[in-house]
């Protein structure tokens, strides 16, 4: 993943400069310290000049806005006048995340031969800066605490990856191939909504598309990608004219998705066969998550939207679903047809033959392995009426289950719930849960949150 850009933006007070200007020496030098620590946890800093005046302050707003960053990190070297900064503020295009700290560790014990005042006053500068920000209705993000002795600094790398997510989704381009599920309700919602509330865009392949990509695929190309899946996966296929079908299917959307620039793509395998497609390319439906490109099945715009995403930043997840409770165990069956990331698989995937009677093209070729075990969060996005709902909440994935699934044929992963499962469930759906959820291994959930928050989502954590 290439390193996050993030605006580093110092606030100071003229007056200072004025009467001492050899007083703000260490303390932009200190400003320099964290701007250091946090490039050394991989952010791209673009850092502006230590702003005291309106004219300063927006200036370093434009600068941040045209450099297009995922997020804007503000540091107060002292106290700095709200009204001198905030109109900048409003202007900048990206989340503010507040960093709330000062140099001194302990003013007590040195109260009585140093005088530590002039290096640490800033706190009441971001109080009066939040102050105006709330006044204003803009959301910010507030880490505090000192640089060395708790996890401000991660805290604020958190949120910038937060950030990221935010200006990943708002920024990607979806692909529709075979348009929506008919019938299934609770994700779909008309594009220009998404475009509007989101940003994201959505492409359709029309059939005609679909049979020149198709034919834009050489004999060699097929070849060429079984030949690969031999090295990457467990390839026990027995209908090898199925398999190349279902290959050429995949390497025609892909094709689609390149040329298109589109960073999630969803596939309804309903309508699948007035599309031009051979059959339905459950193989590439997984190489498309393990690429960190999103996806979501049906037509489900809005989850492969987020999917992809959240895979821009977190490369441990996926697309899935609520499948069957084990109410005895309080787990749930985690599955789909045939898709999902091989990168989280607990064992090599496996791509074999799949019997498929829904539509015309026939039976066709699947990917299918079980998800490995460790800690998990569950993210649902469940649009409203007037606005969506982010449900998050934190689970395990066991080391248990058949290693070709529950039952014939399926990816699978078996969920341990946060709590007593009948809890669980009533908890979501209430919450306004839909049955397309994405996954993630190794992230922290309070990012997750302030992605939702950043977003503007109301944001509901089942714990």
């Amino acid at each position: 993943m290439s390193k996050l850009k993030i605006g580093f933006l110092p606030l100071y007070i003229k007056m200072y400069d004025d009467s001492n200007p050899a007083s703000r020496i260490p303390r932009e030098a200190y400003a320099n310290v964290l701007a250091d620590m946090l490039e050394s946890q991989g952010l791209e800093l673009v850092k502006a000049d230590v702003c005291r005046t309106a004219e300063e302050f927006s200036k370093a707003a434009n600068m941040f806005n045209n450099e297009d960053v995922s997020a804007v990190v503000t540091y107060h070297l002292a106290y700095s006048p709200s009204l001198e900064s905030i109109q900048a503020l409003l202007s900048i295009a990206a989340p503010i995340i507040v960093l709330d700290t000062t140099p001194d560790y302990e003013l007590i014990e040195t109260a009585e031969y140093s005088n530590r005042i002039g290096m640490n006053h800033g706190i009441h500068g971001v109080q009066d800066m939040c102050t105006l920000l709330k006044r204003n209705h803009r959301a910010f993000n507030l880490c505090v605490g000192h640089a060395f002795h708790s996890e401000v600094i991660s805290e604020v790398i958190g949120m910038c990856r937060a950030a990221a997510v935010v200006k990943s989704f708002r920024n990607i381009k979806i692909g529709s191939v075979g348009g929506a599920f008919y019938g299934m309700g609770d994700f779909q919602i008309p594009d220009d909504r998404i475009k509007r509330d989101i940003g994201a865009e959505i492409a359709y392949m029309t059939p005609e598309e679909a049979e020149r990509y198709v034919a834009r695929v050489t004999d060699k190309e097929v070849e060429d990608e079984i030949r690969s899946d031999k090295k990457k996966y467990d390839v026990q296929v027995t209908d090898t004219e199925n398999y190349k079908a279902s290959t050429r299917s995949g390497l025609a959307v892909r094709k689609w998705m390149n040329d298109n620039d589109l960073g999630a793509c969803t596939i309804n395998f309903l309508s699948l066969d007035k599309y031009n497609l051979p059959k339905m390319p459950f193989v590439e439906c997984c190489k498309i998550l393990e690429r960190r490109q999103g996806y979501a099945g049906e037509g489900d715009v809005l989850t492969a939207g987020l999917v992809g995403a959240l895979l821009s930043v977190y490369p441990n997840t996926t697309f899935t679903e609520m499948f069957c409770p084990d109410w005895k165990e309080n787990v749930i069956l985690l599955s789909h047809m045939a898709e999902s990331n091989p990168n989280l698989g607990s064992w090599q995937p496996l791509i074999t033959d799949k019997k498929f009677t829904i539509n015309k093209c026939g039976n066709t070729t699947g990917m299918y392995n079980c998800y490995r075990k460790g800690k998990v969060i569950y993210i649902n996005l469940a649009p409203m009426d007037d606005s969506y709902t982010l449900i998050v909440t934190e689970g395990e994935m066991l080391d248990c289950g058949l290693r070709y699934g529950a039952y014939a044929k399926a990816t699978q992963g078996w969920f341990k719930t946060c709590k007593p499962l009948k809890e669980f469930l009533r908890e979501y759906s209430l919450a306004g849960g839909t049955h397309h959820s994405a996954m993630i291994y190794d992230a922290d959930i309070e990012e997750i949150k302030a992605f939702g928050s950043m977003m503007g989502f109301n944001v509901v954590e089942i714990k």
